[in-house]
């Protein structure tokens, strides 16, 4: 699998949560495929962000801040970007802020979802769009079979329920408005990745940024789950089977990619916490210490979820191209070189050129 330069070259994209971790990775990839990014978020998530910290406004043709709730803006910001592509990444990532704030990620994940598709069917110039949604969406059984696409969706929390949703609008909306020819000719897909680590990423209550927080000021990490499974990867995978699935929706037989795509780790990247923060605190090295919380009063979380990917690996060749092991290296080598005080710019991209460069084995 390689990612194609030549559909993107002069080519607008609009990118819906840009100043977010996986948004903001993504548009500094797509401006260097030669992509004229169009961005629509809030604000940074966080103090500091990947956003600001890369100095991505230079990536950016347009940088509108307004809410998915604000409808208006959203028809004037794709108005004005005349988009071909979507990648729609705004929405409230986090399982323990959704129990906080159940509401608030239900009318960003589900009606922000459903006023983008609404805004996107007054826009002609769009032919596709790529809506993620997350290896959350399933009903969990917590058994041991990975999912995929087919099964059932679900969510035992507020943020997979919202997400689960979601997926149930965009398949609503591409029925309804964006099938057959008497629709709208943009093809819509989603997309369902697994746990993202990589450099830039400073959420609360995440894994990795809690690990290299924790070490960074001479700190043990303590854990709520050690032995939960995840598929980990890095932010740059899923990223390039997002790419790679827009490139197919804007074939002219693009219309058979336009339904539901996993993008998970392959088997030997699906880890426990546990073993995940402890190779952290290997290759972090200085004393990283790991340790249980010490209370186990925390709001459920799945403790085993796996994906099978292969459907995308047959139909365009992604899989992924890191190891676990290589994930969380790279991702210590880009939070070291922040701290160094070193361009970020510079070390943001040639992660990018790395990870293209590099043959699946």
């Amino acid at each position: 699998m390689r990612i194609d330069t030549r559909p993107w070259q002069d080519c607008p994209v609009f990118v819906t949560g840009h100043t977010g971790f996986k948004g903001g990775w993504l548009s500094l990839w797509l401006h260097r495929l030669g992509a004229r990014v169009h961005g629509y978020a809030l604000d940074p998530p966080t103090v500091p962000a990947f956003f600001d910290v890369i100095r991505a406004q230079f990536a950016m043709s347009s940088d509108v801040r307004a809410n998915l709730a604000d409808i208006s803006r959203l028809r004037s910001a794709l108005g004005h970007a005349r988009p071909e592509v979507i990648f729609h990444l705004a929405a409230q990532p986090l399982v323990r802020e959704s129990y906080r704030d159940p509401l608030g990620t239900l009318a960003t994940n589900v009606m922000g979802t459903a006023n983008l598709l609404e805004a996107a069917r007054g826009v002609n110039s769009i032919r596709a769009i790529v809506v993620v949604t997350t290896d959350k969406v399933y009903l969990n059984h917590e058994e041991k079979p990975p999912y995929r696409e087919g099964d059932c969706l679900g969510g035992h929390d507020p943020y997979s329920a919202s997400k689960a949703a979601a997926e149930i609008v965009v398949g609503g909306f591409r029925a309804s408005y964006f099938d057959g020819p008497s629709g709208h000719p943009a093809r819509v897909a989603t997309a369902r990745a697994g746990n993202v680590i990589g450099g830039g990423d400073w959420a609360a209550a995440r894994l990795v940024p809690d690990c290299l927080r924790s070490f960074a000021d001479g700190k043990s990490v303590s854990l709520r789950f050690p032995a939960a499974v995840r598929p980990w990867q890095h932010v740059l995978e899923p990223l390039a089977g997002y790419l790679r699935l827009a490139e197919h929706l804007l074939l002219p037989d693009g219309g058979e990619f336009a339904k539901a795509w996993n993008f998970g780790p392959d088997e030997s990247s699906n880890a426990t916490v546990g073993e995940v923060a402890q190779t952290v605190a290997r290759l972090w090295g200085h004393g990283a210490r790991v340790e249980l919380a010490s209370s186990l009063d925390h709001p459920h979380e799945a403790g085993l979820l796996r994906l099978d990917s292969s459907a995308a690996n047959a139909a365009f060749g992604w899989r992924p191209r890191w190891s676990l092991e290589q994930a969380l290296t790279r991702t210590i080598e880009w939070h070291r070189a922040w701290l160094a005080g070193d361009d970020m710019t510079v070390v943001s991209m040639r992660q990018i050129e790395d990870y293209m460069a590099e043959k699946i084995g």
